[in-house]
């Protein structure tokens, strides 16, 4: 039995999961999601990880392998740090078994993941960090919109004449919105045109890291905006891709998720090399 803590530090949110990995079982203990606002992040990230191992009855102590993703390498109460891709693959996996692939879809950025069974990664590739395709150019849109984040995707889906944002970078982006709005388009098709134009980009990554089949899964803080996931099977189909894409009702901890993972992983790798240099 290995206790492990996932703690995916993004942009925008703190991820930090607890797991019970065993031989046969791995037990999800505890979970938490929080947003980063305008507090300290590595505050934020303390309490976070405290929160999870009171929820669980468990003291630091009893944690053999904390590991950090995504911006948490100076997490002063890490054990060690592990890159993105490989953590959102691994975590995709033990979500989805059936995900080949991963788009996360963050607060600055999309990315896309392909990956085997075992959730090693094959290929990646993410979009420039000004592009409009990114959770934060939605949040700021819905905001000047006046619509709550959990209106988005049912406004999306009501859509009936979809006006496509063209511009890639993301302030550009915000003047053709402020445009459509000054030309009297309704906000459910401001939306549904924001999801095709970043469903297309997100759909392109995966043209290029050549994932041609199977099923997707989406992570990150949009995984769970059914706009979003409705206009990305809508782009997958047009691009010609035969990749159905999901979500999961615990998509954004997916990175968190495949930390906690891979430092069972790595911690059971270093007990064996400790006990083979005894033994010499």
């Amino acid at each position: 039995m290995t206790i492990t803590a996932g703690v995916d530090l993004g942009t925008g949110t703190i991820k930090t999961v607890l797991f019970d990995v065993a031989e046969n079982k791995t037990e999800w203990l505890a979970r938490r999601a929080d947003r980063i606002r305008q507090r300290d992040p590595f505050d934020l990230a303390e309490k976070s990880y405290a929160a999870v191992l009171d929820e669980a009855g468990l003291s630091r102590e009893e944690v053999q392998y904390v590991a950090t993703t995504g911006d948490g390498e100076t997490i002063p109460f890490r054990t060690g740090h592990f890159y993105s891709m490989t953590t959102h693959a691994r975590g995709a996996i033990y979500l989805e078994p059936e995900a080949r692939a991963v788009l996360d879809i963050g607060a600055l950025h999309g990315r896309a993941v392909k990956m085997d069974e075992r959730g090693k990664v094959l290929g990646y590739r993410m979009t420039s960090q000004c592009a409009s395709g990114s959770g934060q150019f939605l949040e700021n849109i819905s905001r000047y919109l006046g619509i709550a984040q959990d209106e988005i995707g049912t406004l999306s889906k009501q859509a009936d004449d979809p006006e496509v944002v063209s511009s890639i970078c993301a302030v550009l982006a915000e003047t053709d919105v402020i445009n459509m709005v000054s030309r009297g388009i309704s906000a459910s098709n401001i939306l549904k045109g924001i999801h095709l134009s970043m469903a297309g980009r997100l759909a392109k990554l995966l043209r290029v890291i050549k994932v041609r089949d199977g099923v997707t899964l989406a992570t990150g803080g949009l995984a769970l905006d059914d706009g979003l996931m409705a206009a990305l099977n809508e782009s997958l189909v047009k691009q010609k891709i035969d990749v159905e894409a999901r979500s999961h009702p615990d998509s954004i901890y997916a990175g968190a998720i495949g930390a906690a993972l891979w430092g069972a992983f790595r911690y059971e790798k270093l007990q064996q090399q400790e006990l083979l240099a005894k033994a010499s």
